[in-house]
């Protein structure tokens, strides 16, 4: 003779699996207001990016693709007045070190806007996935279980009986 039982999903992996939930709309949210936030500041900024980049030429920086086609062609206008020499590569008294200087400082600041968006897109990424697992948790938890229990009595086995497939 069999049995069903039935038992509950746990209520503990449920807790966690809305915990996880709302985990993951705070990093949405918070990975978005980061990704407006950089954004925002740059448009203030008021940068354009420069007519002969190879790309973006003309469009304000308002993005991690602006800003890394300004930062781009920064570096091909310094090099070109410095005759391709880097600020390291300068003397000292040279008087175009500052401008390879400021060319430097510019694009250091531009690529730091870029991992910015970068580690908002990460984190808004996280947070889909943490909303993600945190509803399958709460719905897996929340099944029913059906376990078939076989309450016949256990035959012995000898060793001295063939297998049976």
């Amino acid at each position: 003779m069999s049995t069903v039982a039935a038992t509950g999903g746990s209520k503990a992996v449920r807790v966690i699996g809305i915990l996880s939930a709302i985990a993951g709309l705070v990093l949405l949210i918070a990975g978005g207001v980061t990704w407006g936030m950089v954004s925002s500041q740059l448009a203030e900024e008021n940068i354009t990016v420069s007519e002969d980049a190879a790309a973006f030429g003309g469009q304000q920086v308002t993005s991690p693709w602006t800003a890394f086609a300004q930062a781009d062609i920064i570096n091909e206008h310094a090099l070109k007045a410095t005759d391709g020499k880097t600020y390291a590569e300068l003397e000292q008294d040279d008087p175009l070190r500052a401008t390879a200087m400021n060319a430097s400082f510019l694009r250091a600041s531009l690529f730091t806007s870029v991992v910015a968006f970068g580690v908002a897109a990460l984190v808004m990424g996280l947070g889909v996935l943490f909303v993600l697992v945190g509803y399958s948790l709460w719905v897996l938890a929340g099944r029913k279980v059906a376990t078939v229990v076989d309450s016949r009595p256990a035959s012995p086995v000898s060793g001295t009986e063939p297998i049976k497939a």
